[in-house]
Parts: structure tokens; sequence; C-alpha cells
């Protein structure tokens, strides 16, 4: 009460007259609670306050000379008095950090502001005997007198100093509202201005923006920017409709995370990509329509369009949405899918991809995660080793999308000579090939079967007691059969063939069971018939096999069969639960294949040199998806090492094969 009593008085003083002025100052000590103020008494009481006033003038006036040699005294010490002079007309201005006030100091008032309030106090009360002297009627010197005599009073000035430190603190001049949330942006946009700059100037603005704490003291003003920015409600009535407002935080040259697709004028989002920043805010749902980025409307807009928008844009995006009305069932937990490609796939190659910042690239061989396959067009998945490096997963086409299109694809370039225009198809099988009209609502199925995608794939250890067998492939003179024959001579122990199947007559020194199995023709041909050779074949009228059975009697006494196969032959042992490790030694260039050849003594032609190389890039294409490795004989002790080391890694580590062989 006191303080606002002092507060008006203050402020409406000057504009009173005389009488108003005693009349507010009586009104003023009578309201204050802490002086009971008694009815003004005879004429000699206002002689003796007469005298108490003088005695109060006279220590004024003392006080008053010592202030001004303490101002004398500043001034000598100090080097500027013009700068002394405007420091002390203009206020202290500035913003305090409460953050280092700590409970145990309570917050004072500083000396200056005691000063600035007690020279406040001494001209109310020079004012106050000013307005004494001129009055004429006795009791309104009193009255003067008894506010005088209030403003003496320390519970007062306690007061009134408190009123003076609030009033201070509102009169304070408080942080600018922030005009930007993208200081950052601006910085980058003034460097890339600067970059060929010859200037001094330019030099030093860019060394200034450049440097780590200006730029984390930009990062830091967006921050709170965005907060200031922010507004207060996220749930708003746009068009009828209620929308919300979603903001993520992308980072520059990496894509959102998500895919967006146009139903009559809408912008729509199509899919979110795991791993991105989307799919780990949970903020962005398919079926979601986008109404503004960052304040920019989309509405009307094509995917193009959106697609150059978001790629100007990092740092916080603000999206003004419409929820998807679909009801989403609850959410679950996917179980990750393991494919093995059997294809190579380039995503800026292909037309049909909805993002190309998010397609996956792969080569034929690699192992693919599938995290998701809610669009059965297009999966999201990681490459096998990426997993830590990438956050966000990649799109690669899906297995059926992905036979259609190479179905068509087929149909399309296969053509019929004999009848042109009309399509036609090839189906692979033992019997002569067959040749009809492309229909593809019934033939597309039987067109599949050859086209190769994905494969499920699982981790497989083998164990100790049951070695899985390795198939070396390879064309002729590459050196495969000199790679096996190395093998079984170096750890005969450990490496052994099998024992093939003949049905010629045993030789004097052969055995049944130790160089081949000698069985009659028609038995052969029987056990033929029923698939239990691996791979067999005619020579001077006698046949000659490796069967299954034989195959399995090495893994079962828990040793490592090595076996060099035809490619053809891949799919049979594929097929059985023998689980092959399948190597594929690969020749090196021609020339340097010719030095290799002709220091054993063999000199090939030139075309023969050329029939090798091409042979071995048929049996890639063709058969490469069966491959576990690779092994380019280059040099002969650094292939075997090569291959040795490949099959040690079967001990050491779980390696990938079809899951069909471990149900």
């Amino acid at each position: 009460m006191i303080t606002a009593h002092v507060n008006g008085y203050v402020e409406n003083f000057e504009a009173l007259d005389s009488s108003e002025k005693v009349h507010q100052l009586r009104d003023m000590a009578v309201g204050c609670p802490s002086e009971t103020v008694s009815p003004p008494g005879p004429q000699t009481r206002c002689s003796s306050k007469m005298e108490r006033i003088q005695s109060y003038q006279e220590e004024l006036r003392k006080k008053r000379e010592e202030e001004g040699r303490y101002r004398n005294l500043n001034t000598k010490l100090n080097t500027s008095s013009h700068r002394l002079n405007k420091l002390s007309q203009s206020p202290k201005m500035g913003i305090e950090n409460p953050t280092f006030e700590t409970a145990e100091t309570p917050k004072q008032s500083t000396p200056d502001q005691e000063a600035a309030a007690n020279i406040e106090l001494d001209d109310l009360l020079q004012s106050l005997q000013r307005v004494q002297y001129s009055l004429s009627d006795a009791e309104s010197q009193a009255d003067v007198q008894v506010v005088m005599e209030l403003l003496q009073q320390s519970e007062f000035q306690q007061a009134f100093n408190m009123h003076s430190s609030v009033a201070l603190g509102v009169r304070a001049i408080n942080p600018p509202y922030p005009i930007t949330a993208r200081a950052q942006h601006l910085c980058y946009e003034v460097q890339n201005v600067l970059q060929f700059t010859k200037q001094k100037e330019g030099i030093e603005l860019k060394a200034l923006l450049t440097n780590p704490h200006f730029q984390a003291l930009m990062e830091a003003h967006d921050f709170v920017a965005e907060r200031e920015l922010e507004p207060e409600l996220s749930l708003a009535q746009y068009g009828g409709e209620t929308v919300k407002l979603v903001r993520l935080e992308k980072a520059r040259d990496i894509p959102l995370g998500a895919t967006v697709r146009n139903e009559h004028d809408c912008v729509m989002v199509s899919r979110v990509v795991k791993g991105g920043a989307a799919d780990r805010s949970g903020l962005l749902s398919e079926g979601d329509e986008i109404l503004e980025i960052n304040g920019i409307p989309v509405r009307g807009k094509n995917v193009n369009e959106v697609h150059n928008i978001l790629s100007n844009m990092h740092g916080t995006l603000t999206f003004l949405l419409i929820p998807s009305s679909r009801h989403k069932a609850p959410a679950h937990r996917q179980t990750v899918m393991h494919v093995k490609a059997y294809y190579s796939y380039e995503p800026a190659d292909d037309p049909y991809l909805p993002c190309r910042e998010l397609g996956l690239s792969f080569q034929k061989g690699d192992i693919l995660h599938v995290l998701s396959q809610d669009d059965p067009n297009w999966w999201q998945a990681y490459k096998d080793g990426d997993d830590d490096n990438q956050r966000l997963a990649g799109l690669i086409p899906g297995k059926g999308f992905q036979q259609q299109r190479e179905t068509l694809k087929k149909a399309v370039t296969d053509r019929n000579p004999d009848n042109p225009g009309k399509l036609w198809y090839v189906k692979k099988i033992k019997k002569a090939r067959k040749k009809s009209l492309y229909n593809p609502s019934r033939n597309v199925e039987c067109y599949t079967e050859d086209i190769l995608t994905y494969e499920e794939m699982a981790l497989y250890h083998q164990p100790g007691n049951c070695k899985r067998p390795v198939a070396l492939v390879g064309p002729a003179n590459s050196g495969h059969d000199d790679l096996r024959q190395r093998l079984l001579s170096v750890e005969p122990e450990r490496f052994v063939g099998a024992v093939p199947h003949t049905t010629r007559s045993p030789r004097a020194t052969e055995l049944n069971g130790r160089e081949y199995h000698f069985v009659s023709r028609s038995s052969f041909e029987t056990d033929v018939t029923a698939g239990k050779f691996v791979e067999f074949g005619e020579y001077e009228r006698n046949f000659y096999g490796t069967s299954v059975d034989s195959v399995r009697e090495v893994v079962n006494a828990g040793r490592i069969c090595v076996l060099c196969l035809h490619t053809r032959s891949l799919r049979v042992l594929r097929s059985t639960n023998l689980k092959p490790y399948v190597i594929f030694i690969a020749p090196p260039p021609q020339e340097h294949l010719r030095t290799l050849l002709s220091k054993e003594g063999r000199n090939l032609k030139p075309e023969e040199l050329k029939e090798v190389t091409e042979k071995a890039r048929e049996m890639e294409q063709n058969y490469g998806h069966l491959f576990d490795a690779v092994v380019v004989n280059s040099d002969e002790d650094m292939a075997f090492f090569e291959l040795l080391r490949l099959v040690n890694k079967l001990d050491a580590q779980p390696q990938w094969v079809p899951s069909s062989w471990l149900c």
C-alpha cells in the first residue's frame, strides 16, 4: 500500500497545484498503515517542527557536499570525463541471468540501485520543502511535515527501494522476438555468396561465419526461435478438417524417409521408409494429406514440385497435415526376411522407382535384409553389412513386381520370326522348345519360373562332425581340377573325393568301393532314372558318375568331400540335404592365362583362350546366383591359399544358405 501511494505521488505530483499537492500528501500519510497520524496541533508544535526541518536541511547540505567530493574523485580517476557523463546519464540496460543464483544467497539490490533510490527520496524531500515554504496556512504545512517524517522512516525507505527494483525490472528491455528460425540457412547462403570473394571484408565475414562458435550460436538461436515461433495450438480446423502440426528434423542431403503421391489435387504420404526421420518420429503415417511444409502450401502441386521443395530444405521441417482416416491395425513387430539377390539392380536406371534417392543399389549375390513388404511392389531393405552404417532403409522391387515386368520385357523382345507382331515365350525344359502365343493371363506363371529374383536365406553353422561338401566349378583350363588335386594331396585326412560309379569292368589292381563302385549297366540306368546321381556321363561306351550316396558317406565320416562339377549338376546337388558350398574358379584375362598355361607346357590358340573366358562369363551369367564364392586363378599358390581360407571359414563363421535347407 505504501509503495502504491508513493508511486502515484511521484508520477502525478508535478501536475497538481499547491492545495492539491498538500491534500494528496496528507492522504498518502493517512493511508500508510505503518504510522498513526493525529490531527494537526497548535502553533507551538509548528515552530518545533520548523526547527527540525532546518536541522534536516543542514544535514542534507553536508551530505550533498560529500557526494560532490566523491563525484570529483571519480572524475579525476576516469580517463574520459565525457564517457563518464554519458554512462551516468544513461541507465544500465541488459538482461540478468538467474542461472548462477543459488538458493543459499538471496538476491539483493546493488549499491547503485540503492543510491539511485536515495537520490529519488532526496529529490522528493526537497520538493516537499519547497511546497511547505509556499504554503500560507498552518494546517497544510503540518500535513507536509507529517509526510516528510514518513519519508524519513526506515520501513518506508525499504518499501520504496523494493518498489524501485520492481519498477526497474518492469522497464528493462526484454529479449527481441525472433524474426526467423532459419539463421543457419541464411549463414550458409551468405557463405555461398562469399565463396569466391577476394575482398578483405568478404574474407573476414566468411571466416566469422565459418567459426565453430558462431555456428553453434546460430544453432542455439534457431532452437530457441523455433520454440518462440511455435504456435500454442497443435490442432486446428483447416477447411472443416481436423489438422495437426508435425515437426521433423531433416539432415542436409539426407532424404526424409517418406514418399508422396497425388490423389487429384491432394499430396498424400504413400509410404514411410524404415529407419528414416519420419519413421523414427512416428508422426507421419501412410494416407496423411500434406497441406503445408514450412508454411508453403502444397495442395495442387505434383510430386516433382513437392520433391523440389523438400530437397532445398533441411533442419526443422513443419508439416501441416490432415491425418489419415484409415483405421490402422495395432503396431506389431515385423519379421525381417533375409534374401539373396539373383540379379543386379541400379535405382538410377529404373523409371518406375517412386523415389530415386531412396532406391537401394545391389549386385547379384548380395544378401538383403527385407524389413517391410507392406507395399508388394516396393520392399524396404538393407544390404548385409550396411545396417549399422546406414539408418535409412532402401526401396527394392518386390519379387512379384520384378517377375511381372521381366516377363513383359522378355515377351516384347522375344518375337516369333515367322509371325512378326505376335509374341511368344520359351519355357526351358529338357524336351524340345515349345512355341506358343503369349497370353499374359494364362502363361505368366509358367514364364516366371525361369526369372530369377530373390531366394530366402538363413544363417547356418556347420557342425564339427558333418562338413559341407565343397564343389569347384569352372571352365576347362581354368585350373579347378588342379586345385582339387592339391587339396586332396596336402591334407588327405581332411579332404576326400567321393568314390564314383562305373559300368566298366574292374582292373586287376582295383577294388570295388575303393577306386570305383562297379555296377551293371541296368543298375546304373535305374539309379539315373531315380535321380541318385549328382552327375554322370558316358565314355567309350561305359557310364561314369558320382552318386549322392557316395558324397554322403564322406560327409557322415566327418570329412570334407571335394568335387569338380559341371554347372548343370549344381541344381541336383543343391536339391539334396547335403548343403554344398560352391566355389567358382574364374580364369584370369587372356594374356595372363596364356602365360600361366605356357609355364605348364600347354599352348592354346587365341580362339581357344577366348573360348575359355567366354565360357566363364556364360557360367557366371547363368549360374552365378548359385555360387557362394569366386576365386580368380591368376596365381596358383594365391588361389590355393584363398580356397583354403574360404573352406576354413566354414568352421569359424556361420554362412548364408537357402532357408529351405533348414526346414
